[in-house]
């Protein structure tokens, strides 16, 4: 490991939690997934794991995201090369079933499509969870066309620097990633960790393309399909993670967005559970049956008051270790224009506000965990935390 460090009590409690996150009971709430039945020691013996990361976790959201355009080989190099803890990738297949790395299907803001003519045609209006989006989407290209692309910054008026990068990078595969994490992990004499997301599992099912199948197999051609893999599979939707439970023994985080909010496959099964539901001892009980974590909204730790500023902090956090989960929050960013408007520095919202106090805040709350677009930014307020 680069970092050596003695277990504190917050790290133990990490190590305990993720071993205990299987033999919390479940049952609560309604048929909406699949059958929760896990892969052969699925969470079992996961504590070991645990210690090998620092608590607080720093995970580079799409990588180094603040820095370079996100979901490219650029910024997971960059994220790893700042030494974030774990390095995060976000999964839609392409139209013959390849598993590439965007946070989103719709392509238009992250790749150059738009200015290939010979694509023009693919331009078309999709619903995605029930959103109406017009764009160009990954499964109506192969893999051989969407590698005639490159990326490009997605939110150019905020991250104008991030341009510079524009065109430099493909869309990568997800087996590129994992055969990238194998090379860096060979170099470096340590494992490379990753967090790996299914975007839209209901979705591409629904269209024959389901994540789950493939993603497990090339989990188990890379050796990450097991209890102790440096890797942990995440989803907004609960059935995903019930589904890839019965096929590789990886560990697992269940992802909530706002309180007021319900996972897609529940809209689509009719299960009336919102996240405010799943935040319950009882709801939380229930995803420690099948997961060892969840990653909830920032604003599910800490509300935002009706001014914008931060308010005080929820028992979620107490709540799910004592179902023996751990909790990976998202995500903090730099930039003025995502911060609570007390750690707002000056009138641009592009500049850089006080984002180490809200580090601090969240840390503050025991969280074990957080997803960051700044990964140095991160590390630098979780080294407080980590003593």
């Amino acid at each position: 490991m680069e970092r050596e460090q003695q277990p504190g009590r917050r790290a133990l409690l990490g190590a305990a939690a993720l071993g205990a996150g299987a033999m919390a009971l479940g049952g609560a709430g309604t048929a909406a997934a699949a059958d929760t039945k896990a892969a052969p020691g699925a969470a079992s013996g996961a504590s070991g794991r645990s210690r090998e990361l620092p608590v607080p976790t720093v995970i580079g959201h799409r990588g180094a995201s603040g820095y370079r355009p996100e979901h490219t080989l650029g910024s997971y190099q960059l994220a790893l090369d700042m030494g974030a803890d774990i390095i995060e990738q976000d999964l839609v297949p392409t139209k013959d079933g390849h598993l590439v790395c965007r946070h989103e299907n719709d392509i238009t803001a992250t790749t150059d499509v738009a200015s290939h003519p010979e694509f023009a045609d693919r331009k078309t209006t999709k619903t995605v969870d029930g959103t109406k989006l017009t764009g160009w989407f990954t499964e109506d290209f192969t893999l051989a066309e969407l590698k005639t692309l490159r990326a490009k910054e997605r939110i150019p008026g905020t991250r104008q620097h991030n341009t510079l990068y524009d065109g430099r990078w493909e869309v990568p595969t997800f087996e590129e990633v994992l055969q990238w994490a194998d090379r860096e992990g060979r170099r470096r004499g340590r494992r490379v960790w990753l967090y790996v997301e299914t975007k839209h599992p209901t979705y591409f099912r629904k269209l024959g393309l389901g994540l789950e199948e493939p993603l497990a197999k090339l989990l188990r051609r890379h050796g990450r399909h097991t209890k102790d893999a440096a890797l942990f599979l995440q989803s907004f939707e609960p059935g995903s993670i019930q589904r890839l439970r019965r096929l590789v023994g990886t560990p697992a985080v269940v992802l909530l967005s706002t309180l007021d909010s319900r996972p897609w496959d529940f809209v689509e099964a009719g299960d009336p559970r919102t996240v405010r539901d799943l935040v319950t001892p009882e709801g939380l009980a229930w995803i420690a049956g099948y997961a060892e974590g969840i990653g909830p909204d920032l604003s599910v730790i800490i509300p935002r008051t009706s001014d914008g500023k931060l308010g005080t902090p929820t028992g979620v956090v107490k709540d799910a270790h004592a179902a023996g989960l751990v909790l990976h929050p998202y995500t903090v960013r730099n930039e003025n224009s995502f911060l609570p408007a007390d750690y707002r520095r000056g009138t641009d919202p592009n500049a850089y506000g006080d984002a180490f106090g809200v580090f601090k805040a969240y840390f503050a709350t025991g969280i074990d965990g957080i997803f960051s677009d700044n990964p140095d930014t991160a590390l630098l307020a979780a080294a407080d935390f980590r003593k």
